[in-house]
């Protein structure tokens, strides 16, 4: 999964997001805005994780969701 294109098609991703971590708030995945750090941090806070767990689920994820769609031209 390319994260440059989970950052230009954020909108469509914040639902896959907020069901795989169901903690994280509206107001987290606005901060996230797609940038892959932000969620780590957001997964290690939320849950109470590490940082190496945190990087694990997120690999996780991406594996799931190869159905990424086309970045949105601007």
């Amino acid at each position: 999964m390319n994260w440059d294109i989970v950052e230009g098609n954020w909108k469509q991703f914040k639902g896959k997001v907020k069901a795989q971590w169901g903690k994280l708030t509206d107001d987290h995945l606005d901060v996230i805005s797609g940038k892959r750090e932000h969620l780590a941090g957001s997964i290690q806070e939320a849950y109470g994780v590490g940082k190496d767990e945190a990087e694990a689920q997120i690999k996780k994820f991406e594996a799931l969701n190869t159905d990424v769609p086309p970045k949105n031209p601007s």
